[in-house]
Parts: C-alpha cells; sequence; structure tokens
C-alpha cells in the first residue's frame, strides 16, 4: 500500500536530455545532464531533478521507449546550451511517494495504475507522468531514496 494524494502541480520547465530505451537505463542520461550542469555551475539556478516518462512500458517495446532527463529550471532562468526545454503543465496530479532503490519504483507505478487509479474516479490527464527526485544516491542509501511519482489527472 502507498499514499497517493491528489493536488494541484504547479507548471515546470525542464532542462532536459532525451533517452531512448529501458527507463531503468535513464541513469546515464542524468549523469550527463548533471555533468553538464556541474561544468557550468549551474547548481544554484536549477531546482528538483526530473525524469518525464512518455511511453507505457507495457505497450511499448523497450528499446523504444522515450523519457527525459534532467532539473527543473529556476524561474527567469534561461534554458542552458545543450539541454532541451520541457514544459510540464499545471493542473491536479495524484502523487505517489515512492521510498527505496529505482530498481523497485515498478511496485509504486503498479500500485497508482492497477489499484489507485481504477478505484479513484479520476481519470489521466493528456500528459506524461513525472518522477521528482527528492533526493539522490549521492545524498541517501538506496533503501533511503524519496520519489514522487507524478501522474497528470483530468481537471
Amino acid at each position: 500500500m502507498y499514499d497517493v494524494n491528489v493536488e494541484d502541480a504547479p507548471a515546470r520547465r525542464v532542462a532536459a536530455l532525451a533517452h531512448r530505451g529501458a527507463y531503468l537505463e535513464i541513469g546515464n542520461a542524468f549523469e550527463q545532464a548533471s555533468t553538464m550542469i556541474g561544468a557550468r555551475d549551474l547548481w544554484s539556478q536549477v531546482g528538483k531533478m526530473i525524469g518525464v516518462y512518455l511511453d507505457d512500458p507495457t505497450a511499448v517495446p523497450a528499446a523504444d521507449l522515450r523519457s527525459w532527463a534532467g532539473c527543473e529550471l529556476v524561474d527567469g532562468v534561461e534554458l542552458p546550451a545543450g539541454f532541451e526545454c520541457v514544459e510540464l503543465r499545471d493542473g491536479p496530479i495524484a502523487r505517489l511517494r515512492f521510498q527505496g532503490p529505482y530498481a523497485g519504483i515498478n511496485k509504486g507505478y503498479d500500485y497508482l495504475y492497477r489499484e489507485w487509479l481504477p478505484n479513484s474516479g479520476r481519470d489521466p490527464g493528456d500528459a506524461p507522468v513525472y518522477e521528482l527526485y527528492l533526493n539522490t544516491p549521492f545524498e541517501a542509501a538506496p533503501a533511503d531514496l524519496l520519489t514522487d511519482i507524478c501522474l497528470p489527472l483530468r481537471a
């Protein structure tokens, strides 16, 4: 069981790098994004790391999955060279907080989509699911990693 909260999420601008392939392999894109941000001394101009996941991994072959790895841009900050801007709309989301290693995050998704959503009376919105990483493997042990899975909902 996981707690799922419905809340209004703000619009977000994400400085992102595209990733194609299995979602569990997106770490390479996050490492590249982190390296680029660090090399340009931009950590004070970005917020949380964010992963945006465009495809349903139960319906799309792993090699064809599309996603984005990056971090939120603070208001007023221009998009750094080498990144693409991914816009996340504001509006209602279902937020599930997952604690544990990234390799086990599918348990959170399974609960959100198979248990919570069908019983919630809500419909998914026309926007991709995204993950907000509240800490990183550099700050926390795998068992202590915190990730918010954010599923946009129809208003």
